[in-house]
């Protein structure tokens, strides 16, 4: 499904080894923001398969909410697809990679007013097995896949640490590797939202995809950077350490606390959010 408002849902054992105790939750919540008349960001989600992904579309008029909605559901399809047929979980995460980069890449061209549409991509596969070697550790709860194109991000929260996940693809993350500037300013740069690589941009993308190890109690959050152009790293751990034990109600309320947080600060782009907890 897409996220045009608030999603709530979970992923229980039955569905993958016909047993009944719940393994995952998930919400999402995607807002236009203050700023913006419309909304280009799009997230979707097949909870019975454990796939989840935020894209983030530029390009005039409407033609980024095109991207973004077209890439979500293309990449969605093709790993929902890969996964009922039991493929390895990276080939159809670079399948999936693939055929939207495609499907956005040839809309783009089909009609003028959709010439140089494009979008960022971040997407959650998790299976319940171990699917690499860090995975295959004593306490795992499964395996996690991460793929990202741009600078949509992955978050993780584990026993009270929040780290980011995905590297952007950006000018100023160039930047900062590079010892050019330092984090803070790029915080802060002007051209802090130009992107180097998109989904349709070319005839071909490169994605990053990492295999980790889930534990149990984790809780991720995909988001697109309208969410972390108001706020901090900081501030969206204190708002995810502050809440309850995670429920499907809990992750919709934080999804809606995260937005208004992002909102309240002012709102200067489209703000989407996925949190999938690992029970």
């Amino acid at each position: 499904m897409v996220c045009e408002a608030i999603y709530i849902g979970s992923l229980s054992r039955k569905t993958l080894r016909n047993m009944s105790e719940k393994i995952l939750s998930f919400a999402m919540l995607s807002d236009p923001g203050r700023v913006r008349s419309h909304n280009e960001d799009t997230c979707a989600a097949n909870a019975e398969l454990g796939v989840f992904v935020v894209c983030d579309g530029v390009g005039g008029a409407a033609s980024g909410e095109v991207a973004s909605e077209l890439a979500a559901q293309s990449f969605l399809n093709l790993v929902a697809a890969a996964r009922e047929d039991q493929s390895p979980s990276e080939d159809g995460i670079s399948a999936g990679v693939e055929y939207a980069n495609q499907a956005v890449y040839h809309k783009s061209r089909s009609a003028a007013a959709l010439r140089g549409m494009a979008t960022t991509l971040v997407a959650l596969v998790f299976t319940p097995v171990a699917e690499c070697s860090s995975s295959a550790a004593p306490g795992s709860a499964g395996t996690v896949w991460i793929a990202n194109i741009g600078d949509s991000r992955c978050y993780r929260l584990r026993a009270g640490a929040f780290n980011q996940l995905t590297r952007d693809h950006s000018v100023v993350e160039e930047q900062v590797r590079a010892g050019v500037i330092t984090r803070e300013q790029a915080e802060v740069s002007p051209i802090r939202n130009v992107i180097t690589r998109a989904v349709g941009s070319d005839s071909a993308v490169d994605a990053d995809i990492e295999c980790l190890a889930a534990r149990h109690g984790d809780l991720f959050l995909l988001c697109s950077d309208g969410l972390i152009r108001d706020l901090t790293d900081a501030e969206i751990a204190a708002i995810l350490l502050a809440a309850p034990a995670a429920t499907d109600d809990s992750l919709a309320r934080l999804c809606g606390e995260l937005i208004a947080a992002a909102n309240a600060k002012g709102g200067g782009d489209n703000i989407t959010c996925i949190l999938v907890h690992i029970a």
